[in-house]
Parts: structure tokens; C-alpha cells; sequence
């Protein structure tokens, strides 16, 4: 029960700090995460799943070549397929990739913003809280069925 609130803690303060929503791949092994949280719009998320984005996204790109954070605008020039650009139009304007490598498992995760870009002590502060998730969810087969199926719930409640 402890754990299942700290997780829900955690996703709480990543939606006051990501205005315009944020997506995170939670322990990545090959190609699939094990829980993927997202607060997009639909519109955004109906938009990119059906157009097939992953495979051109460079946050995602950038995420599984590389560890730490970093600023959409310094991925433009990567943007060969105009990921960004069209997230702009669904009120993604200014966004963070962060990217997690512990125990043998990949987190990934962007957040976004309307307003403004992130600064440095924010996206510090984003490193920091999605260092705590990954390594709250780290044992998930460890977990008991009732914090297994509530963070699924979660899940599915975030992304739909």
C-alpha cells in the first residue's frame, strides 16, 4: 500500500509539473516498457499512435542512445520526420526527454509544456523524480496483486 501511494505521489507531481502532459516508459527490456503512463491529449495521442511516430520520434530516438536530459529545441535537428513540429500543433511546445539506465532497465520519459521551456533547476528536479519512479517500480514482480493491479489501473486510467 505504501509503495502503490508513493508511485501515485510521484505521477501527481509529474502532471503539476508538465502542464501540457508527459509520457513515461517505465523499465524498458527489448522494445516494451513495463507500465507506460501518459497524460497527452487524446487528440495528440490518437494522432501520433495512429501515424506510427514512435519510429520517427527523436525524443524516443534520443532516449535509447543516451542517459540523462535534454531540451526538445536540442533535438530539432534530429527531427527529420517533423515529430516535434506536429506536437507543437497539439499544445507540446516546449518539452524534456529524460532517460534512465539502472538494473539492467531503460526508463524513458518526456514532459511537456505550453508556456515556456523547462530550466535547469526543473529538469534537475524531473532527473530526480524519475530516478525515485524507476526505482519504486524496480521490483515490480515483487509487488503484491493488489499494488500490481492498482498501478496497472493507474496506467490504463492515465492513458486513456
Amino acid at each position: 500500500m505504501a509503495q502503490r501511494t508513493s508511485i501515485a505521489t510521484l505521477l501527481r507531481e509529474f502532471d503539476q509539473r508538465s502542464p501540457a502532459g508527459f509520457a513515461i516508459a517505465l523499465h524498458i527490456r527489448f522494445t516494451s516498457p513495463a507500465y507506460l503512463f501518459q497524460t497527452y491529449p487524446k487528440r495528440w495521442m490518437d494522432h501520433y499512435s495512429e501515424r506510427g511516430m514512435v519510429v520517427n520520434d527523436p525524443t524516443v530516438h534520443w532516449g535509447v542512445q543516451n542517459l540523462g536530459r535534454i531540451r526538445w529545441s536540442d533535438l530539432e535537428a534530429i527531427d527529420s520526420a517533423g515529430v516535434l513540429d506536429e506536437a507543437k500543433n497539439y499544445g507540446l511546445m516546449n518539452g524534456v526527454t529524460v532517460s534512465i539506465l539502472r538494473d539492467g532497465t531503460r526508463t524513458i520519459a518526456s514532459f511537456a509544456r505550453a508556456d515556456r521551456d523547462y530550466d535547469d533547476f526543473e529538469m534537475d528536479e524531473l532527473e530526480e523524480l524519475l530516478l525515485r519512479l524507476h526505482r519504486e517500480t524496480a521490483d515490480l514482480p515483487k509487488l503484491d496483486p493488489a499494488d500490481r493491479e492498482a498501478l496497472r489501473e493507474l496506467s490504463v486510467r492515465l492513458t486513456h
